[in-house]
């Protein structure tokens, strides 16, 4: 019989007044590793930071490390998310310095912060060679931690773990915003190291995971029942919901263009992240943007949103005005509704549910202005349209990521824009609420209102789509109509 490297007896875990884990007993031996599944906010997370002791002291929760083993007797956290900080240790960054050319030296390199980590670790540094150059990370050596994206920050912390190489390794959806061939090396590298004797629990939602996987859990009600096969096949039903009045009908287009760029080109130096790239959305488009990690669709977004400031220096139209005529910035985000992971990085967790859906109404990272009693009508419809009435006075921070995230996706539609800016809009997700989200989206853009949305799923997907962008290294190598798939094989073409 394999001895247990991780025994949990009746453990409880309480947020705030709700229970969110219950006498939950598991045992973890030798040689398994787990894939944990679960509705959004049933406490996955949770058990995974009380295992690696970062939830509460307790001693409900016992692991055990073979002294042994050529593996580091340790238990690593891998977090959804991860908060970077500056060269002096602060890290209450704005949303826009990640643009600003004259602040991107306030953090270090990512050679200067695995030069740190190997160090502290004492580990051997060409052993990371191949990891940075599985996960496509190599070239980018030079980068300051401020320029990285947010999918390249996920596979930085992907990286250190690998390379570490923990007797026990907490991923807690470790797919989130990876593109389709970073997933797949993902898998290949974790395949690896479980068999040089890592132990993974693994946490996600994706219906692709590594062939080491050999048992499945699922959180339900607080408790953990395991499954003998991993199905990723599932009956969702909906509940029929109408969407809120005021959302019915999509505002009177500015513009029969919104978008024009010609010949678009931004650098850093001498790092050019943006070639040559032209771009036109018509009234009414929906436009799928995809492109692998760090091919600039972050960059492309931020001159549309006007938070980039090489936008004056470029040929680019905005709802019918060409930037830099004399409009603001607040005047071009008043025809905008925008998600993105950086947004949520860096948006106001001491605000409530209510007033962060409410600051939608202001583009503001929080709520800074009263308002009246029409638009408080439609923000409790819009709570009470995804299901958080429940959590209408709790604050963001208080709420697991995937509830945060709707909380969000709220406050993008709330002032009814004619463009909807959405960034991988169904991270943190369960399987229902995407399918929730993206039927919203459906429902909205039925109208003359335009779209552009930020996948690397292809299955993850609202079905009106009528135009597809691609990036390839900053430059455009399709920009056409929609066609399901051309993303795959794009990338299968570069491989």
């Amino acid at each position: 019989m394999s001895n247990p490297i991780v025994q949990i007896s009746k453990f409880s875990l309480k947020y705030g007044h709700k229970a969110v884990l219950t006498d939950l007993d598991w045992t973890i031996s030798e040689g398994e590793n787990w894939l944990l599944t679960g509705a959004s906010g049933s406490g996955k997370t949770a058990l995974l930071k009380a295992i690696a002791g970062l939830e509460k002291s307790t001693e409900d929760i016992v692991v055990v490390f073979d002294k042994a083993s050529d593996t580091k007797p340790v238990c690593q956290y891998i977090a959804q998310w991860y908060q970077f900080k500056n060269v002096e240790g602060v890290a209450n960054f704005y949303y826009q310095q990640r643009y600003n050319v004259q602040q991107v030296k306030d953090t270090l390199t990512v050679n200067a912060e695995l030069a740190h980590y190997g160090k502290e670790n004492n580990l051997s540094l060409p052993k990371v060679e191949p990891i940075l150059n599985a996960l496509g990370f190599a070239a980018l050596r030079n980068a300051q931690l401020i320029e990285l994206s947010s999918g390249e920050h996920k596979k930085l912390q992907l990286v250190k773990a690998l390379w570490l190489k923990p007797q026990l390794l907490l991923l807690d959806q470790p797919y989130t915003g990876l593109d389709i061939q970073s997933r797949q090396n993902l898998n290949t590298l974790l395949d690896d190291i479980t068999s040089e004797g890592v132990q993974i629990i693994l946490v996600s939602n994706e219906t692709e995971i590594p062939t080491c996987i050999n048992r499945y859990g699922e959180i339900v009600d607080g408790q953990l029942t395991e499954h003998f096969a991993f199905s990723s096949k599932s009956l969702i039903v909906l509940e029929e919901k109408e969407i809120p009045e005021f959302l019915h009908e999509a505002p009177t287009s500015s513009s029969e263009t919104l978008i024009k760029m010609v010949d678009v080109n931004i650098s850093y130096g001498e790092k050019q992240v943006l070639k040559n790239v032209n771009w036109e959305i018509k009234a009414g488009e929906k436009w799928l943007l995809q492109g692998h990690n760090g091919s600039g669709k972050s960059t492309l977004l931020s001159l549309i949103n006007g938070d980039h400031p090489q936008a004056y220096a470029n040929d680019i139209h905005l709802f019918g005005n060409k930037r830099g005529s004399g409009e603001s910035i607040w005047d071009i985000k008043q025809h905008i509704g925008l998600i993105s992971p950086e947004l949520h990085w860096y948006f106001d967790f001491n605000a409530t549910v209510w007033q962060s859906i409410a600051s939608g109404f202001f583009d503001s990272i929080g709520l800074y202005k009263e308002i009246g009693w029409h638009k408080r009508t439609q923000v409790d419809e819009l709570i009470e349209y995804f299901g958080l009435t429940a959590n209408k006075n709790d604050l963001l921070s208080a709420l697991p990521l995937g509830k945060q995230r709707l909380v969000l996706l709220a406050r993008t539609v709330i002032k009814n824009p004619e463009l909807l800016v959405l960034d991988e809009p169904c991270q943190g997700l369960d399987a229902h609420q995407t399918l929730q989200f993206n039927t919203l989206i459906d429902g909205l853009c039925t109208t003359n209102r335009t779209l552009i949305y930020v996948s690397h799923s292809d299955d993850q997907l609202p079905k009106n789509l009528t135009h597809q962008l691609l990036l390839r290294k900053g430059e455009v190598v399709h920009n056409d109509i929609y066609k399901n798939r051309i993303y795959k094989e794009e990338l299968e073409s570069v491989i």
